[in-house]
């Protein structure tokens, strides 16, 4: 009997033992022994967060959710509790984000707080802290989805334009190749003034003889009207009225006769119905070839300079300045050659300037460039119009800007004074550097240039 009691006794306290072991582990797993706090985080959306889930602060284990409140109102947040050991409380700050975050892909709902700020005060006990929404993988897959649906209707909307501008463009480029094809092979009117010289020639020709009989015309007409003169002067109607007064018939003959003359003279000469002389007629007529050809020499400018053309004229022997950059200008002795003409424009005399240092053309300058493109006037044409700007003041970098604002100021002023085609006129800006061989090694102002028509 005593053995039985014994061994029931036994049985008790092993499983007394057996049961305060397992109550201690479970315990110590939950960190219900440990030392710990509580604090608070507000959610709209809990994204399937439970009670009981793990908490991590920095990532590493440090309790978990005790209980989800749920709000009394639609608009109200969801509020949990999380009891955290204390052995982390150093790392929860008053600004630590509390984020409810997803093990892997699709496993399970736990929260991670974000370690706080040194400067900032330990989390008290029963505070509530921030929260913040965390990134779901259902939404970022429909984003994502979304995202690619717009990319891809995208790249098809695009595909479509690109591939209607490629045709536009090749098109483009097949209408310029006919182009220029066609004036190579010298077909249509520029294509004609391009290939055959005897037209040029024949024009130049043409003008030459209308001048010649402008000039006939006006000693003619000088003549007459000296004839004339002559004929009052000396009063011969009545001298022979008063030698032929037998013969009266023949004096009336003789008078009709004058009189038809004198009115086939002014007829020619005289004005016509708008009140314009016959020289004065002529001169504009030779004042409108005189322009028809200039035109035509603009015209042939443009097309040297024009996309499609360059490399032809190029071949040619055409000197494209565009291509030159400052330093290789200032090397190049064919813009220092003694044959060109040049004159040094100095810009305290050109410019003047404003209260915001702005500069402008004053009415000096101006002058000086009028004296200068009217004594160029007959030179003009074969050879293109060189503006050389410079700048002595400033850096490198504002030399050459300077420069550049300056030469293009003059250039505009020149082309709208004199209506020249912009293309004929070039703005070189070299900072504050001549060319070499000019005997100057600086200059503030403008260079004028025009190239010596025998390099062609």
């Amino acid at each position: 009997m005593r053995n039985r009691d014994l061994t029931v006794g036994a049985f008790l306290i092993a499983g007394v033992l057996l049961f305060s072991i397992g109550i201690f582990l479970i315990g110590s797993q939950r960190k219900t022994f440990s030392r710990s706090f509580e604090v608070y985080a507000e959610f709209a959306d809990l994204n399937g967060l439970i009670k009981g889930a793990k908490v991590q602060v920095a990532g590493s284990g440090a309790g978990e959710v005790t209980d989800i409140l749920v709000p009394g109102s639609p608009d109200a947040p969801f509020r949990i509790r999380l009891r955290i050991e204390e052995r982390f409380h150093s790392m929860v700050r008053a600004d630590s984000i509390v984020i409810i975050a997803t093990e892997g892909v699709i496993g399970d709902k736990f929260v991670q707080i974000r370690p706080g700020s040194a400067q900032v005060a330990e989390a008290v006990p029963g505070s509530t802290l921030p929260s913040k929404v965390g990134l779901d993988i259902s939404q970022m897959i429909e984003k994502s989805a979304g995202l690619l649906d717009e990319t891809s209707n995208t790249i098809i909307t695009t595909s479509q334009k690109l591939n209607g501008t490629l045709d536009a463009a090749t098109t483009t480029v097949r209408n310029a190749n006919d182009l220029i094809v066609g004036l190579k092979e010298g077909k249509g009117t520029a294509g004609m003034l391009l290939r055959d010289e005897a037209t040029a020639t024949r024009i130049r020709q043409t003008v030459a003889s209308i001048q010649d009989t402008a000039d006939s015309l006006n000693h003619t007409a000088k003549t007459a009207d000296a004839l004339v003169s002559d004929l009052n002067n000396r009063q011969l109607g009545q001298k022979a009225d008063e030698l032929l007064s037998s013969a009266h018939d023949a004096t009336e003959n003789v008078r009709a006769t004058t009189g038809q003359i004198r009115q086939t003279v002014s007829a020619t000469l005289g004005p016509n119905v708008q009140g314009v002389d016959a020289a004065t007629s002529i001169r504009e007529t030779m004042t409108n070839l005189n322009q028809a050809s200039e035109n035509m020499v603009e015209d042939t400018e443009a097309v040297k300079h024009s996309v499609f053309l360059r490399g032809y004229f190029k071949r040619q022997g055409y000197f494209n300045l565009t291509r030159l950059s400052a330093d290789e200008y200032r090397k190049n002795k064919l813009f220092s050659a003694p044959r060109n003409q040049r004159e040094w424009l100095s810009g305290s005399d050109l410019f003047q300037a404003d209260a915001d240092h702005t500069e402008s053309l004053s009415a000096t300058g101006k002058a000086r460039i009028d004296g200068v493109v009217t004594s160029w006037a007959g030179s003009h044409g074969a050879s293109p119009l060189i503006l050389e700007g410079y700048a002595a003041n400033g850096t490198t970098a504002d030399q050459m800007s300077v420069a550049r604002t300056r030469a293009l100021m003059v250039r505009e002023y020149i082309r709208r004074r004199y209506r020249l085609d912009g293309q004929t006129i070039v703005v070189e800006p070299l900072g504050s550097q001549p060319p070499a061989g000019l005997d100057r090694d600086q200059w503030d102002g403008i260079s004028v240039l025009l190239l010596s028509s025998t390099r062609r």
